[in-house]
This record gives C-alpha cells, structure tokens and sequence, in this order.
C-alpha cells in the first residue's frame, strides 16, 4: 500500500456526521480511567491501551515495529504473508506478495506482543501456514506442507499446486512431496532488541532469545485486502463475497492453533455497498464470535474502494452495535491522535489500527498516551526526529543485513520513510528531497547530520484537533 499511491486518498476525515463535536482529551481520559475491554486484554495480556500498529504492506517490518513500540504503541500485527510462500520454505520466494518472510518473523522481546497475519485461499494451507508461524519451525518444513496437501493418506497432485502473483502471474509450482530444505535467511530473526536508554546506542548484535519470545502471541486471519481473486479463487477482502468459504478457512486456522495463542480477523466492512454484502461481514463476524476468535478489526472502507474515498465510521457504528458478542477494533481514516479518540467515542469500537497515520509518525503514540495521561499531546523536537530516524536505520540494517546488497536494500527501504518523517521537519520539500537521493549508509548519515544538525532546534508545536 503506497502512500504516495493514485490508488490512495490523501489523509481526509472519514464520514462521521456529528464527531466534530467529540472532545478527544475528555475521551482519552475516561478511557485511562476505565481500561481496555476484558475480553481482549484474557486474550494479549500486554495489549494494554486501545490503540495499535496495523500490518502495513512495504512498511511494517520488525525495525518499524520496534520504533512504534519504543513510543507508546502496546501491540503490532506484521503485514500479510501469503500462506503458499510460507510453506514453500522461502527458497527462491523470498519477496512475497504481500511481503517479505523476513519482515514476518517476530524480533525478539522487543517485538512482543505481535500477531502475526497471513492470507490465502485454502483452508488446509492457511491452518498449516498459521501453524507454523506460531510454531516458527518447530517442525520441519515438509511436514507443514505435509499438513497442508495430504488427502486421504496421499498428495494433491504436484501440478495443481502453484505459487503466484494476486496478478496471476505465475512464481514456480510447488510439489508438496519434494523436500524444498531450510532457508537460513529466510527463518533468521532480527536480534533481540530492547529499548535503549535516553543516551544508550541500541545493540543490534545480540542473539534473539529463545522460545515465546521469538512467537506469535496472536494469529490474524487477513479478509480485508483488496488484492486480486487467484485462479478463480478468492482471498483477502473477496471473501466477504463468499462468506461461507471465509467461515471455513476461520474454522481451519482456530482448529489448528493453538488454544493459548489468540486467532483474530481482520475484514472490510462489506465488499461493496449493497444490502447483501454488508449482511455477509456480519454473518462472518459472528461465525467468528462462535468459534473463539479474541476480536476482529474492521476496516470501514469497503474491499471495493480499495484505499480511494473516505471511510464510513457512521456504519462501523452499526456494526458495532450489532455485534455484541466479539469485540470489535476500528480501522480508517485515523491520521493524528485525537482521531483514535474519536473513532472510539463515535463508533464504540475496543480499540483502534493506526495504519497509513504513523507512517513517519510514531509519536502518535506517544500521543495517545498523552492525551489518556491527561497531558497536551507534544510534537517531536529535531533532536528526537534525529535520533528515531538514526535508529530505525540501524534497525532496518539489522534486519537485511545477512541478505546479499544489504545497505543498498536497507537505504532503499529507508527513503520511503525518511520522507515521511520530513513532514515534521521545518524545512520539509527540502529534508524530503535530500533523503530521496540517499544510495549509501554513510550519504544517510551524512544527509542526516546535515539536515538534523546536533544544535537542536525549537520544538514544533503538536497538532491536538
């Protein structure tokens, strides 16, 4: 999901007649005093304020996970991984669809709690694929595949297995019953990180920490991205066309985890805006209330606006109130901090998906913490925008390094934050365009000394309505 994209509306308020009227610090405070809905904080004990990172294609790796969590944000879903690519074992499709396996795997302590999101169009695939990521190759890869494509005591043929593209477009075959082996790239962890000090370099160098740490503590089921059908198959938001396939792959992946770890869903609020598919994102919310699903977050765009035109809060309201029996999480048009306040107060959902909003913008957290603190919410000074962009360079280095072209990889991957968070710096155009040119990990720091100098500058005044 680009942000730059013509696919995507620039930041706009969602449709939510009367939410202007809504006092977000008055809010946030009632909330503090109040707490998170019980049943979400059984589910993720440390899920303990109702905000979080959304998967984010392109963007929401382990580094940016990490920086979120260093300023207030309790709780990250990783972007969609598709669960074929999963259980091919990562040789030869290191770069998904949807992402890349290394920006799925959890980084450690510092990197909890996570859920992790997969996507696909079978159901044996998805519980074998949501199976492993929670397990994180306890097993070997074979016998998640073996999982997957048994039928009967023998394999699905090899031919009718293939990888492919949203497009279509054809990535290899994948024969179920040929051991494919270990890539140790693809299953190699970002060390365990913790969160430095004020003056405390962090240390990118340490062994990830064995067991729970390097998991999942939820496994989130992804009916909401607007990608194309497969093969006539759907995945994604196209389930919510076919509502009863999507109630399948629930059942498969909730049977499969296990008990202890939380299964949630992610979902549009219908694929478009007739009657018929709006009833369908119900009947799927309940089927998944049913079956033990912790909550489910609902994007209020329908699958068919893609990222294009505003969200609708005021039918998110509906589907709140019609679904008692799941907690409900909102999605949409959350670009500052009072807006996550807001959706709350107007909708009722448990908690808000801070997506395209904390893109270059991790103190929106920080914010939201503020704000239920009691506090004016503060921008960040030029020091603190300095020293987030320095470390979330060498995180993002942390995470590519054992790949071959790594700085490049890791500049490349920098730029499309960088300038994002030039929109905090006085001098934007110009910090935004220095960043873009960036090739080298010492032309980044030396952009970086250039355009954040050490004298520190005044702070910016922090947006609160």
């Amino acid at each position: 999901m680009s942000v730059q994209s013509h696919n995507a509306t620039p930041p706009a308020p969602a449709i939510a007649p009367g939410a202007e009227t809504i006092d977000p610090r008055r809010v946030a405070e009632a909330l503090a005093v109040r707490g998170m809905d019980p049943r979400i904080t059984r589910a993720v004990p440390a899920f303990n304020a109702p905000f979080f990172q959304a998967g984010l294609a392109g963007y929401s790796d382990a580094a940016m996970r990490i920086i979120a969590r260093r300023h207030g944000c309790p709780y990250c879903v990783t972007e969609a991984l598709l669960d074929r690519v999963l259980l091919a074992g990562g040789r030869g499709f290191d770069k998904a669809d949807l992402g890349e396996l290394r920006d799925n795997i959890p980084g450690g302590a510092a990197d909890q709690p996570l859920a992790g999101q997969i996507m696909g169009s079978e159901p044996a695939e998805m519980a074998a694929g949501a199976l492993k990521m929670v397990e994180q190759r306890r097993r070997a890869d074979r016998e998640y595949r073996d999982m997957a494509y048994a039928r009967a005591g023998s394999f699905e043929p090899p031919d009718q297995q293939h990888l492919r593209l949203p497009g279509g477009e054809q990535l290899g075959r994948l024969d179920p019953t040929e051991g494919l082996g270990d890539c140790e790239e693809s299953c190699d962890p970002l060390d365990h990180l913790d969160a430095p000090g004020e003056s405390e370099a962090p240390d990118i160098h340490r062994p990830i920490a064995s067991g729970s740490e390097c998991s999942f503590q939820a496994i989130d089921v992804n009916l909401a991205c607007p990608v194309k059908k497969i093969e006539r198959k759907a995945r994604g938001g196209h389930w919510l066309a076919e509502p009863q396939g999507a109630i399948r792959i629930l059942e498969a992946v909730r049977e499969a985890v296990p008990a202890e770890v939380a299964c949630t869903v992610k979902l549009r609020r219908a694929f478009d805006d007739t009657p018929e598919m709006a009833a369908n994102c119900e009947r799927i919310l309940k089927a998944a209330a049913a079956m033990g699903y912790a909550w489910a977050t609902v994007h209020a765009r329908t699958v068919q606006q893609k990222y294009v035109g505003p969200s609708r809060w005021d039918i998110l309201a509906g589907i709140v109130r019609r679904t008692p029996e799941l907690p409900i999480l909102g999605s949409g048009d959350v670009w500052d901090a009072p807006d996550i306040f807001r959706m709350i107060a107007y909708t009722g959902v448990g908690g808000v998906a801070v997506a395209r909003g904390c893109i270059g913008n991790p103190w929106i957290f920080r914010q939201a913490r503020q704000l239920m603190a009691g506090e004016a919410p503060t921008a960040p000074t030029l020091a603190e925008q300095r020293d987030v962009l320095r470390a979330h360079f060498d995180l993002s280095l942390a995470v590519t390094r054992r790949f071959r072209h790594a700085e490049e990889t890791t500049c490349r991957n920098m730029r499309k934050f960088a300038i994002k968070f030039a929109q905090h710096h006085p001098n934007a155009d110009a910090v935004r365009r220095r960043f873009v040119q960036v090739e080298t990990a010492n032309h980044w720091l030396t952009t970086l000394d250039e355009c954040y100098p050490a004298d520190i500058g005044p702070r910016l005044s922090a947006k609160t309505s």
